[in-house]
């Protein structure tokens, strides 16, 4: 029981963290989105390098296979899209659509899981999804256009999350490969930045230069928060957690930036919840009852 409150107090941590970023990325302005996203790979990549060293960590560096690589290549891509499109969501006061991606996002991975592993879905999985893709009209119809902040945002880190799962690699160790990989693609857009007379970094004091290199710290300390509660709580408690980011994203957005809510997006937001409700009563009960099974009696042989 001790571990699984540690592991709550971690996962409670790591997601609460997530859900304080929209009041750390305008700390950064003047830089903007692109500018942010450059120095969080490149600082990124320098904090999990100095975690490794301190572990002596680098065993895991010999048995990268090609494969491997390949899928934490493209989930550097897929990621970097998160974090960019997250940054200027929030930096150009769109927290709410940023929170709504978040919140879609365990409908996309019931999509993918019928699209991509051939799952069947229960009764109330199609009931959830169908909840969800109401919602996004809905909320088409109110922006006038699709939300696509909060469709990006789901789908690159749903497919992150599936690129993660083929790999099967530790975080720590994935997030090193991931950054180094997308590192030199960073650093020359932050020298073209520099060179077009767009960087802050260096010209803004050195508060915003100091506060641009904490960037690695706070994208690795909810990272490695996270891999402590995930070793000690079961996925279905990991599950319940996750809503905690975006719920606070979405106060932040309304609350603190002063975001607008008319009626019909609070409509489609109450559909999302609706789903999502679903989707969580739905797995809770059908994991109760997977474990009241018998386990099948095997026969000598």
């Amino acid at each position: 029981m001790r571990g699984v409150k540690r592991g709550v107090l971690y996962g409670a941590g790591a997601y609460a963290l997530w859900g304080l970023f929209p009041l750390y990325w305008p700390l950064l302005k003047p830089a903007g989105a692109a500018e942010i996203l450059a120095h969080r790979i490149m600082w990124s990549l320098i904090t999990v390098a100095a975690v490794l060293a301190v572990t002596r960590n680098w065993g895991w560096i010999r048995a990268l296979r090609p494969r491997r690589l390949g899928l934490l290549t493209l989930a550097a891509v897929m990621i970097s899209v998160n974090w960019g499109v997250f940054i200027y969501a929030v930096n150009s006061g769109r927290t709410i659509e940023a929170a709504l991606g978040y919140f879609i996002n365990p409908l996309i991975s019931v999509v993918f899981g019928v699209v991509i592993f051939r799952e069947r879905l229960r009764a109330w999985q199609w009931g959830a999804v169908g909840l969800g893709a109401a919602a996004v009209v809905l909320l088409t119809a109110d922006y006038g256009e699709p939300p696509w902040i909060a469709l990006i945002l789901a789908f690159s880190f749903g497919v992150y999350g599936l690129l993660k799962k083929f790999a099967n690699m530790p975080s720590a160790e994935s997030l090193g490969v991931e950054t180094a990989a997308m590192f030199v693609p960073a650093l020359v857009l932050a020298l073209a930045l520099e060179g077009r007379g767009d960087a802050a970094f260096g010209h803004a004091g050195l508060g915003d230069a100091a506060l641009l290199a904490t960037t690695g710290l706070v994208t690795a300390f909810p990272l490695m928060m996270f891999n402590a509660a995930a070793i000690r709580l079961p996925l279905s408690m990991i599950g319940m957690l996750q809503y905690l980011a975006p719920a606070l994203q979405f106060l932040i957005g309304l609350l603190v930036q002063g975001e607008e809510m008319p009626a019909s997006r609070w409509t489609g937001f109450l559909l999302v919840w609706l789903a999502l409700i679903v989707l969580t009563w739905d797995g809770l009960r059908t994991a109760r009852r997977t474990a009241r099974m018998p386990e099948p009696v095997s026969e000598a042989a």
